[in-house]
């Protein structure tokens, strides 16, 4: 059993926890996850690790409530604890040692990912750019620890209510037209979010990385679901990833595939709000 330390609600739709589990703690890297199950009969739902502390023994994970699962995770308090937390998963983020600037680009829930992305390559003396974009000015999240964690930090609102007006690829592209120099890419969130970065940072071959979130299950590469078609070969985001080349990701499939199930997960979210 793994339990929860500390909870914190970061908007209505966004938990931030700390779980103690110091053997993941010891290893866990930047772009790792974990896989999570609340108990005997729950599903295997794979989360990034958010930060982790080794003196304390402990991992972060920040969810968004979208399903059952995570309906039931929120519901969670601090001393309650998690029958399966299973990690660390994945490889973790490779940045070439001799780059000088990065730019890391968050959508949403998916800043939570990018966040120890770029707390590592700030602390490595990297000049780290953030750019974190949301809907609107009410669900921005981890904007203190994104200031104390880059060089320049620029967030983005759909809808103008806070921060600057427009998505993440029209700041992108200002930055890189106004001279500003970019060894690589970094981009977390929305499938839409990574597909529209990678246009643009392919128009100036730059390097670009991106964290995907197929469909998984086992985590180990055995069941196959996260398969995803990477310059034309099948990879296994579990095991492969999750990161990539994002010039060489079959974005339009991935995006049919995380969608198979939509229908399926929804009558399973009402069903477990009407008990």
């Amino acid at each position: 059993m793994f339990k929860i330390v500390t909870k914190r609600a970061l908007n209505d739709s966004v938990i931030l926890m700390s779980v103690d589990a110091p053997f993941i703690a010891k290893k866990a890297q930047p772009g790792q996850f974990i896989i999570f199950r609340i108990d005997e009969k729950g599903e295997r739902v794979p989360l990034t690790i958010a930060d982790y502390d080794r003196e304390k023994g402990t991992v972060t994970i920040i969810f968004q409530v979208a399903g059952k699962s995570t309906e039931q995770l929120s519901k969670l308090n601090e001393g309650d604890s998690i029958l399966d937390f299973v990690g660390p998963l994945g490889v973790p983020t490779h940045v070439e040692e001799d780059a000088k600037s990065v730019c890391v680009i968050g959508g949403g829930v998916g800043c939570a990912i990018a966040y120890p992305q770029a707390k590592a390559l700030h602390g490595r003396g990297i000049d780290t750019t953030v750019i974190a974009g949301f809907r609107s000015k009410d669900i921005v999240i981890l904007e203190d620890e994104f200031r104390a964690a880059s060089n320049e930090l620029i967030i983005t609102t759909d809808d103008g209510s806070y921060g600057k007006s427009g998505f993440v690829t029209t700041a992108l592209e200002e930055l890189i037209t106004s001279g500003k120099k970019f060894d690589e890419v970094i981009a977390i969130g929305p499938v839409p979010m990574m597909k529209f970065v990678c246009s643009v940072t392919k128009k100036y071959d730059i390097k670009t990385t991106v964290s995907l979130n197929p469909i998984m299950i086992d985590g180990t590469g055995m069941c196959g679901g996260c398969r995803v078609t990477v310059g034309g070969e099948t990879k296994y985001a579990c095991v492969d990833g999750p990161d990539f080349d994002g010039h060489q990701v079959n974005f339009d499939e991935l995006m049919k595939r995380n969608s198979t199930y939509r229908e399926q997960e929804h009558a399973c979210r009402m069903m477990a709000q009407a008990k």
